[in-house]
Formats: C-alpha cells, structure tokens, sequence
C-alpha cells in the first residue's frame, strides 16, 4: 500500500470503480446484490445532474481505492444545505490507513467553504468500527432517529 493517496472530485472515467464499489458495499453491509444496470445508471445520474451531489475519489498510485457520495438537503431553518455522505466505502486492504478520514476531511474542508451549515450520515445501527471513527472526526450521534417507505 502506497503513502501517496490522493482525494479527488469523482470523474465520469471512474464510474467502473463506483459501480463496483458499490456492488461490494451492499453485499458486505447487507448481504445484497443490486442490479449492475441499475446501479450504473444511478451513478452516471450523478455526474449527469449535480443537484444530485457528486462523489469523491480516494486514489492510491493512480488506482481509486475509496469513494464516497455527496448528496444535499434543504435547510428552510437554517436557509442553507446539509451535505448527506452515503455511498462510503474503501477497499479491505486500505482499511485502518486514514482513507475516510481523508475523504472526510477533504468533504468537510469543501463544505466549509460553501453554503453548507452540517454535515450528515446514517450509519448501520450496529456498525460499531463506523461509528467509533465518525465520532472520532467530530460527528455526534444525532437526536433523530431515521424512518422509511420503500417504494421501489
């Protein structure tokens, strides 16, 4: 493993990597497997439309090694968005390296140069190792507890 990572804007020459990133992070952390036509599609709509956020690339030697997703939500409160990371994920073999922690700081740095008042994530209830390194970075567990309808 290479000291030199580099974080980045996402490219669309890196929606092979996102894809299958992706395809793993879903089975790892649900034990699913999404449909590949619809997954690249989903993540081509990012780059084809960015009010739906943008991804962020973690490369090692030129190789991407870790993603993450940016999405926005509107404060009316707050008149100002609260960027959403969704999508984390860093190959195994980087694990423990600092990669999210770089990813993290490179987001948070962004943000902190826009019109963006938080920074939010949802996180499996149990996924203990995650949470210890969100907290690590200065994210709090929030006061609201997250419902859902799946429609689709």
């Amino acid at each position: 493993m290479s000291d030199n990572i580099v974080i980045r804007y996402a490219k669309l020459s890196d929606v092979d990597a996102i894809v299958q990133f992706n395809l793993e992070m879903a089975y790892e952390t649900e034990g699913i497997s999404l449909s590949v036509e619809k997954l690249t599609d989903g993540v081509k709509a990012v780059f084809d439309d960015n009010t739906k956020g943008f991804y962020v690339i973690a490369e090692s030697d030129n190789k991407p090694v870790g993603q993450a997703l940016v999405t926005y939500e509107w404060s009316d409160w707050r008149n100002a968005i609260f960027w959403w990371i969704q999508s984390v994920y860093v190959l195994p073999e980087y694990r423990g390296a600092g990669i999210f922690k770089a990813i993290f700081t490179y987001i948070r740095l962004t943000a902190e140069s826009s019109n963006v008042c938080g920074i939010r994530l949802y996180v499996e209830r149990n996924n203990h190792i995650a949470k210890s390194v969100y907290k690590r970075l200065g994210m709090e567990e929030s006061h609201y507890d997250l419902y859902e309808l799946m429609l689709k």
